[in-house]
């Protein structure tokens, strides 16, 4: 199987009601930048965004259940069903994203703590309804 370059092999590509406002949302928690934004014929939703983050790219787009409900926001679905998982270089690194994300409007699920498997592992949960966890490794202990 042959893979574009510079397109990795596994994207996210989360649903969201209120495209537009998970787009802001993503820039003032995440430092997002926004590469593509088509929007639906509508002129209100989000057919399809691009967004780069923590040196990759998220897809986005806004629920359209009028072409069926194969997939929904998790706040149409009544929660999350997965969890996005941010790695991270250092542990400080953790605090200081999930204090950003705070800052933005996410609800911190887990605060900033060491785990017991050697990471500082902390989890939000945004706005729209995604849940997003931040792990760095600890210093190794000699």
């Amino acid at each position: 199987m042959a893979f574009e370059p510079n397109i990795p092999p596994i994207q996210v590509h989360l649903c969201v009601k209120g495209g537009r406002e998970a787009i802001a949302f993503y820039e003032k928690a995440f430092d997002a930048v926004e590469t593509f934004e088509q929007m639906a014929e509508d002129g209100v939703r989000v057919l399809h965004a691009n967004l780069s983050m923590f040196g990759s790219e998220v897809m986005l787009h806004d629920e359209f259940p009028e072409f069926g409900g194969e997939v929904l926001s998790p706040l149409s679905r009544g929660g999350a069903g997965l969890t996005i998982n941010i790695n991270l270089p250092a542990p400080a690194d953790v605090d200081s994203a999930v204090e950003q994300a705070a800052e933005a409007g996410a609800v911190i699920t887990m605060a900033p703590e060491d785990a017991f498997w050697g990471s500082r592992y902390a989890r939000i949960t945004d706005p729209f309804g995604h849940v997003w966890a931040f792990n760095a490794p600890l210093e190794k202990q000699s």
